[in-house]
């Protein structure tokens, strides 16, 4: 996968400023750019200050985000909240089998409680983000995949 060239100056930055999140989220791009499924674009999002997300390129997709059109549809991002590093993945949001899958792995290997939303998984600690777990939740879903879903909502 093709890195954004904006992406790790982003990451370079933050742990300069705050080690401990910046080397997380470096963690978790990383994550993401090696088991994401063949596809999926990296991007700097333009929301607030940023953050790397990943899309299905309009070239696979061209319909695009419905919401915004003629942007990518977004599948995921990794973001530095103020109380916490999220990591934003729509698979989990529009695939009950998906979410029971993270849900159920998440705790049988960590012993701290999940906190997150619909598509939203929060980490108040740097130092306790199960990136092993992150990695294979990373591979679970194709863009293809991805977009039959998307469209199945719609």
């Amino acid at each position: 996968m093709q890195s954004h060239p904006d992406v790790d100056p982003w990451l370079a930055q933050l742990t300069q400023a705050e080690p401990a999140r910046g080397q997380a989220l470096t963690r978790l791009v990383q994550g993401a750019r090696a088991h994401l499924p063949a596809g999926f674009q990296e991007v700097l999002s333009a929301t607030g200050p940023g953050m790397p997300s990943w899309v299905v390129p309009l070239s696979t997709f061209p319909d695009g985000y419905h919401c915004t059109p003629g942007e990518p549809l977004p599948f995921l991002a990794v973001a530095n909240q103020k109380r916490h590093i999220a990591v934003y993945h729509m698979g989990i949001y529009s695939d009950p089998e998906l979410l029971a899958w993270f849900q159920q792995a998440y705790a049988a290997q960590v012993p701290t409680k999940l906190n997150m939303g619909k598509s939203c998984i929060r980490f108040g600690n740097p130092k306790k983000i199960p990136f092993d777990l992150i990695d294979e939740l990373f591979t679970k879903m194709t863009p293809a995949a991805w977009v039959e879903r998307y469209q199945a909502a719609r």
